[in-house]
C-alpha cells in the first residue's frame, strides 16, 4: 500500500450508499488527499444489534459501489480480523503499513462521541479527525476540549453534501418492496435483488 494522504471511511455500509461515497468524495477533494480507504466494519463495538447483512455482502457491496472511483479503495482489514472493530487497531495496523497521514472521516455526532471510543487519545495520535456535517445532526463540540485536549488541534471541520440517505431506510424500502435506486448505486441495487438481501 502505497503512502500519502489517506482518507479513512469505516462503517457497517449495510448497505453502503451514496451518502456515503459524497461524503469521502468531498472529504478527498477539499483535503488533496492521495485517497480514501472504505473499511467495512466486521463488528461495531458501539451498535449494538450488529450488521443485517454478512461481512462477506457488505464487503462486496463496497466494491461494487467504489469500483467506478479510482481514488476509493475498498480495505479488508477489519472484515478479516476475528474481533470487533476498535478504529484505534485498525488506524494502528495502518501506520505499520507506512501509512503515516491519516485522515479519519466521521459524521459530526461520531466525532461528539469521541470519548466513548477505545483509546481514543492513541486515535489522535495517529490520525487527523474530519468531521462532515450531516442531515438532522446540530452537535455541539464546545465540552470536547475539556474532556480531550487534543482533539481541537486535530479536528478538521468540513461542511460535507447533505444527503439524507441512511442504511436504515434503505433497508426498511427493500423488506417493504419499495425501490432505493437513485439512493445507491444501481450495481448494489442489483447486487441486494440477486442475493435477496433485506427480504
Amino acid at each position: 500500500m502505497t503512502s500519502g494522504r489517506t482518507g479513512i471511511l469505516g462503517g457497517s455500509f449495510d448497505p453502503i450508499h451514496y451518502g456515503h461515497l459524497a461524503i469521502a468524495e468531498e472529504v478527498r477533494v477539499l483535503l488533496r488527499l492521495n485517497r480514501v480507504l472504505i473499511i467495512p466494519a466486521r463488528e461495531q463495538p458501539l451498535k449494538p444489534g450488529g450488521s443485517v447483512a454478512s461481512p462477506a455482502h457488505r464487503l462486496a457491496m463496497a466494491r461494487l459501489a467504489c469500483a467506478d472511483n479510482p481514488f476509493f479503495e475498498v480495505s479488508r482489514i477489519e472484515i478479516d480480523r476475528p474481533d470487533p472493530s476498535y478504529t484505534s487497531v485498525t488506524l494502528q495496523l495502518l501506520h505499520e503499513q507506512g501509512l503515516n497521514d491519516l485522515y479519519l472521516i466521521l459524521g459530526i455526532d461520531s466525532v461528539a462521541d469521541l470519548p466513548r471510543w477505545r483509546e481514543v487519545r492513541r486515535i489522535l495520535e495517529l490520525a487527523h479527525i474530519v468531521g462532515v456535517a450531516r442531515p438532522g445532526a446540530a452537535v455541539d463540540l464546545s465540552h470536547l476540549s475539556q474532556v480531550l485536549p487534543q482533539l481541537p488541534a486535530r479536528l478538521i471541520e468540513i461542511d460535507g453534501p447533505r444527503l439524507d440517505i441512511s442504511s436504515t431506510d434503505l433497508r426498511q424500502r427493500v423488506a417493504q418492496g419499495r425501490p432505493i435506486r437513485y439512493q445507491t448505486p444501481d450495481a448494489v441495487v442489483a447486487y441486494i435483488e440477486a442475493n435477496g438481501l433485506y427480504r
